[in-house]
């Protein structure tokens, strides 16, 4: 039998200028969005393996009334999950999507596809047993971009431009037999006013 995988992803909190943990503000953003989740049934925490994702998850995993262990995830990390062949996109979007592509180095571009295609494989899709799954991915903005393209069928390229606040909260649903389905996608009602625009570009601020 198989069942349906509600996929919770969160981007982690704000983090300190050298990404070595998160801000005040940040623990606040985790501790919020924790409170928010408190009574799902979460039967895994993922995170990735940077401390900023890694304290988010402890944190919201603190609040919970029951949650498994978090536990760290290579393909849950901060990584370009594809690489543009050319011709493959828009010309009107292309120089949007190299500008990302220039913040990483060779190594982090060879690598990010291939945990990409591991994050899909590991994390998406309906799950094998008779029970529905609930799991809470801590993780990037980029991967949470990923995941969403992937669920809306939209051209690998599409992961960049999505963007996510810190500690803002998506949902997709993998049921049995059903395309895939976001169910919300960047909600920060949890947050108040003063928390809930980080990690975002300044130009999308209200």
């Amino acid at each position: 039998m198989i069942a349906t995988r509600y996929l919770y992803l969160a981007r982690h909190g704000e983090a300190l200028p050298d990404e070595s943990g998160l801000t005040d503000r940040g623990r606040r953003q985790a501790e919020l969005l924790g409170d928010r989740l408190r009574d799902i049934p979460f039967t895994a925490v993922h995170h990735g393996p940077l401390p900023r994702a890694a304290q988010t998850a402890q944190l919201i995993a603190s609040r919970l009334t029951a949650a498994p262990t978090p536990s760290a995830a290579e393909p849950a990390g901060d990584y370009p999950p594809y690489l543009p062949a050319e011709g493959d996109l828009p010309a009107e979007h292309a120089a949007v999507v190299t500008r990302v592509l220039e913040h990483y180095g060779s190594q982090e571009l060879a690598r990010g596809p291939e945990l990409a295609r591991e994050a899909l494989a590991r994390f998406t899709g309906p799950v094998a047993g008779g029970r529905d799954s609930y799991e809470l991915l801590v993780t990037h903005n980029f991967l949470i971009g990923w995941l969403v393209r992937h669920a809306m069928d939209a051209p690998p390229w599409r992961w960049a431009g999505l963007n996510h606040g810190n500690a803002a909260l998506t949902v997709i649903r993998y049921a049995p037999g059903r395309l895939a389905s976001v169910l919300t996608y960047n909600d920060a009602g949890h947050l108040p006013e003063d928390l809930r625009w980080t990690g975002l570009p300044p130009e999308l601020h209200p």
